[in-house]
């Protein structure tokens, strides 16, 4: 009997349950869901030093707000966690520390 076809079946199926066992939440957007992953991590990874803050703040009005942070898709991603104080959008302060976070 050749078991060897079940293989990937049992790879598929640890696959699932390691992904079902991180807790995500989704954020309804315009554009598509946010999604927040309780493990801390992004699904992205950097490829070099985030951007200045002048770079993402399109209209000079000193925030970056959440349409702007889809210029840079590890702050959109990460955007609640980046607006520490939930008024939905990101000061340089906060953008600073939340640049600062490995």
């Amino acid at each position: 009997m050749n078991r060897l076809p079940l293989l990937p079946l049992a790879v598929a199926t640890l696959a699932c349950a390691s992904v079902a066992s991180a807790q995500e939440t989704r954020v309804p957007r315009e554009g598509g869901d946010l999604i927040v992953r309780s493990s801390g991590e992004t699904g992205y990874k950097p490829s070099g030093p985030a951007p200045a803050f002048t770079e993402l703040d399109g209209d000079r009005n000193g925030v970056i707000s959440l349409d702007e942070a889809n210029g840079y898709a590890l702050l959109a991603n990460d955007f609640i966690k980046a607006d520490a104080n939930r008024d939905g959008r990101v000061s340089k302060r906060e953008y600073e520390r939340w640049a600062a976070q490995p």
